[in-house]
Parts: structure tokens; sequence; C-alpha cells
């Protein structure tokens, strides 16, 4: 007996051993499986969500061979006085990383701070903000590596494409092609798809967010500059402020059908099919995903990549390496070796596998670069010069007037079921803040349903409005029925009556319950009214959240099946982040 107690105690010791050299920093896992060596150089990273693919294996690697006492660019051990890195990271878009780094020298107490030792944003064009808003050099652009390439194309569906070209007699493609369908007057139609859309859907991400967005909104400077009679190189800041060329981004902009701040959103759209998405800018190595089938939805027909005959950008994953009083000389060297590995055969194989364009010149593109694919293993022929500092923060300052505008509906079910589980309380501050965040530009208002429905608040620009939605919000009470599909009909109806092509129209639907009405409309006679919108240039757009566990899945699912949406999932303890999730489509 004793000895077998021995042998459970030691395999209790081995076993607690183990968990604690897989786990360390707060308990947060360790994938490569070693333990931080004690007299180890931190290093922290934050890199471009896209790199998730392989990142996080990439730095596993990199840390067990220098815990293992190996330099792991030269195999060879470290030398005398040399100490083992030991390498943090995790993924953060660019942007918002971006603004932390730069508030943490000029505003230490906002919410948002990062001190990472390197930054890898998708593409150098934040580096280069980043000095510029900081008044200083924050990042030695001239000193900084690319580490992965992907060019900013349009993904396209195939027959999308080929109906253009057969329609113009050529092949070199951009946004004077995309906006002739656009103004055309039976739209996909006059293209030769038989039953299309008589408008463009089109979307991109929220520039101050994302690189994609960013590049894109850029291109589109570059396209409207050219087509009012630049012939330079390099857009500047007299191009940008022309009023001309700001209504051709305003022109190109119309396509929309609604924006979003994450690519994640557009991947899962674009990948529903050629009736969600006609087309979305994303990195090139997005668009191989989605082809691959790595999506949760299998695309109906393959996707290519269009890369505009305007020109578009090369986004370099750069490691930029901080120079700031939270970084030391030896922090910043290690980062050096870090950044070395990364540019590796080996790790930039693994890069490659993952969709992104080798930096290290002497390893050769292979797969998944092919046309199977829906690239051009050659790539971009055009590639747009990288603007001045201050020129790419006046491009993304153009976005609040350039952009898009939109009338939104916000549609609330006020029924007595909205007061169990605190949903009424916890939706009224999620609406409450979904107004305070919208665009002042767009117009917003107000309807609620229990059994009657009610136009609370109509619509008007959100400077005048904001304050009246907030207060009928913050009044609300639940109780009586659920006419659900009779208030949708009816706040359909009421929107098709704001017939304005230069304005996204979109209802946002927050229902916890099923239809309870009786004699009232279907189903069905709401998807009708739906459904009509869509033969118009500027179809309506219905985004129901199905808030809570007694929702009717069902029926939410098939109304935005019916717009072309997509069903969000909320409840008491997310409903914030759904709506502000959807309160960056506008």
């Amino acid at each position: 007996m004793q000895s077998n107690k021995r042998i459970f105690l030691a395999l209790l010791t081995l076993l607690l051993v183990g968990l604690v050299a897989c786990d360390d920093n707060g308990g947060a896992a360790n994938p490569s499986g070693v333990g931080r060596p004690n007299n180890a150089i931190d290093v922290s990273i934050i890199y471009a969500p896209e790199s998730d693919l392989y990142m996080p294996q990439v730095i596993a690697d990199f840390n067990r061979a220098s815990a293992s006492g190996q330099n792991p660019v030269t195999g060879e051990n470290w030398g005398s006085g040399e100490r083992p890195i030991w390498i943090e990271g995790r993924p953060g878009s660019s942007g918002t990383v971006m603004q932390g780094i730069v508030n943490a020298i000029i505003a230490p107490n906002n919410a948002n701070v990062e001190q990472p030792v390197m930054f890898m944003p998708s593409v150098s064009h934040w580096l280069a903000l980043a000095n510029l808003q900081s008044g200083r050099q924050i990042f030695d652009l001239a000193d900084t590596q690319p580490t992965a390439l992907a060019p900013v194309v349009m993904a396209i569906w195939e027959s999308r494409l080929q109906a253009i070209r057969d329609t113009v007699g050529y092949d070199d493609i951009g946004w004077e092609e995309l906006l002739g369908v656009l103004n055309s007057e039976n739209g996909w139609q006059d293209y030769g798809i038989e039953g299309g859309r008589r408008t463009v859907y089109y979307g991109h991400t929220d520039p101050y967010i994302s690189s994609t967005a960013l590049s894109t909104l850029i291109a589109e400077f570059y396209a409207s500059a050219r087509v009012n009679g630049f012939t330079g190189r390099r857009i500047g800041l007299e191009q940008v402020n022309d009023p001309a060329v700001q209504e051709g981004v305003r022109d190109i902009e119309q396509l929309i059908r609604h924006y979003s701040s994450r690519t994640t959103e557009f991947k899962f759209y674009i990948a529903q099919g050629p009736e969600y998405l006609d087309f979305v800018a994303l990195e090139e190595n997005d668009l191989i995903f989605i082809n691959q089938g790595k999506t949760e939805t299998t695309p109906p027909e393959k996707l290519v990549a269009l890369y505009p005959k305007e020109g578009t950008f090369w986004h370099e994953h750069p490691i930029g390496i901080v120079n700031a009083n939270w970084t030391t000389e030896e922090q910043r060297a290690a980062a050096r070796i870090f950044t070395d590995y990364v540019l590796t055969p080996d790790v930039q194989r693994r890069v490659m596998e993952n969709g992104f364009r080798p930096a290290n010149p002497d390893v050769p593109l292979d797969f998944p670069f092919v046309e199977e694919n829906g690239v051009a293993p050659e790539g971009p022929s055009n590639v747009l010069d990288v603007p001045a500092p201050e020129v790419i923060a006046a491009i993304q300052q153009s976005w609040s007037f350039v952009k898009k505008q939109a009338d939104i509906m916000l549609l609330i079910d006020t029924s007595g079921s909205m007061e169990a589980d605190g949903k009424l309380e916890q939706a009224k501050q999620a609406a409450e803040a979904f107004i305070e965040n919208m665009e002042p530009a767009n117009r917003v208002g107000l309807a609620l349903f229990s059994e009657g429905y009610e136009i609370r608040v109509p619509l008007d620009n959100v400077e005048t409005n904001q304050q009246r939605v907030i207060n009928n919000i913050l009044g609300l009470r639940a109780e009586g029925g659920t006419a659900l599909y009779y208030s949708l009909q009816e706040v359909v109806n009421f929107m098709n009556e704001q017939d304005d092509s230069d304005r996204i129209r979109a209802v946002v639907l927050l229902s916890d319950g099923a239809d309870t009405s009786e004699g009232g409309p279907t189903l069905n006679d709401t998807l009708r009214a739906i459904s009509a919108s869509r033969e118009s240039l500027n179809p309506i757009i219905v985004i129901p959240v199905a808030y809570g566990a007694d929702a009717d899945i069902n029926a939410l699912n098939s109304i935005a099946r019916q717009s072309n949406t997509s069903v969000q999932s909320g409840d008491p303890q997310n409903i914030l982040q759904v709506l502000e999730i959807i309160g960056s489509y506008f």
C-alpha cells in the first residue's frame, strides 16, 4: 500500500510540474510547451488579426528553441553573456493598436493605451501615422522589415467579373467599370446576368481601424484624382482637398451596401454568394482563405482577385520596433533577432502556406498561389505610391464626409416578455450607446412594438434626434403581446417612402420572442414586403437581433435571408457588443 502511495505521489508531482511548465504569465497557456527561462529578455508583440493564422506557432517555435539554449536564427548555442529571448504575442486591430501606442506617449491616462516592444500591423501606413500623430519617431521606417506580402484586392465573383469583361470588351477592369454597373439603368441585367439586381453590393471596413479599408480609401482617392486630371505618381493634399476628387470618391462609396469595423463580417457575407455582396475589399490572403473553404460557408462559386487597373497597395506586414520609454535597447536588439527569425525560409514557407506571399526573396512563390484559388501569381500590375503621412491622415479624416450616409430605424420589441432576466434594462443601455456612437450625418428614428406599432421618433439627423431617441428608450416599459410581423411590415413600408438612393436604408430589429398576434400579417406577408424593396436601386436591409433564449430564430432567420443579411444573436450579457458591431455597418 505504501509503495502504491509513493508511486501515486510521484506521478502527481510529475503532473503538477508539467502543468506549471505549460502554464505561466497569469495562467495563460504556453503553446511552446516549455517554461520561460528565469534570465530571459521579455519582448512583446501585437500583430494584425490576419497574422494570427501563423504567428502563435512561430512565437512558440522561437521560444522553444530560445529556452533550450539556442539562437533560433542561427541554430547555435547562445554565446557568452547572451540571454535567451522570450516572446509574448497577441493580435490587435492595426488602427486601434496604433492609436493605443500614440496614446501611451501623449495621453497615458486614455482608456486605450498599448506598450508593446514590437508592432506588426498589416501595412506601414500605421507606423507613419504613429510618428505623425505623436510628433516623434516611434518607428524607424528605414529599419522596418516587411515579413509577409499581400496586395489589397477586390474579391469579386468570377461570373460577375466575366460579365463585365464580356460587356466592355476588354479584360483590364477597375473602378471605372464597377461604377459603370452602378450607373447602368438595369444594373447587372445590362451585363447579361438574367434576373440580376439593378444595383451593386460592395463593402469595406472602417479606415480608422482596418488596414484594408485605409488602403482602399487611399486607392479610391487615387482613382478619382486620375479621372480629374491628376497625372503624378504620388497623390498630395491638393488632390485630397479638391471638391471634384472628393465627389468622385463619394460616387465610388455609393456602391456600398453597408460598412463594418471588421473584415470578419465581410468574409462571412461574401462567402454566402453574389446575392449578399458582389465584391468586397480584402487582402489577397483572405480571398484564398475563402476559396479554400475555410469559412463557415462554402462559397457557391469561385471568388477571383480583381487588381484594379487604377492601382492598389501591397500590405507588407512590417515589424516595427518601438522606440519609447517603455522599451530598452536590450529588448530592441532582441526584437531584431525575432524579426530575422520570421524572415528565415522555414518560417516564410509557413507564412506562404497561410496565403501570404513570402517577404524573403530567396523563398520561391508556390501553392496556394495558383489560379484555381482565384489569384494571379504575378500579382497587381499597377502599384500605387504610398502618400506622405500627412496626406494619409487627411484621407482618413475625410472619411466622415465621403462615406455613404445612412437612414436607420431602430425597431424595438417592448412586449411583456422583455421584462424577464433584465432584458429590457440591458437593451436600453445598449440602444443608448448605439445611438450615441452613430455618425452625426446619419439619420435615425425609433419605432416600438408590442401588441401595436408606433413610430415614437420620426427619422431625422442624429444631431437633432439623438437626445429624443435616448429619452424615449430610457422611458420604455415592457407589456403586452408581440405584433412582430405587422410592425416589421409597417416599418419597411415607411422606409420605402424614404427614397434617397444616396443613403443606406436600414432597419435594426430587436426582438426576444415569436409573433403572438392573431389575424394580422403572416411571416410570408412580411417577407414579401422586404422582397419588394429588393427591386429598387436602394434596397432596404433588415438586420434582426434575436434577443434571448425565446427569440423566434427560424422567423428572424427567414427575415434576414430575405434581406440578404444575417441574424445577430444577443442576450443581456452581450447585447452592447452586438449593437456595437451593427453600429459599425453605418
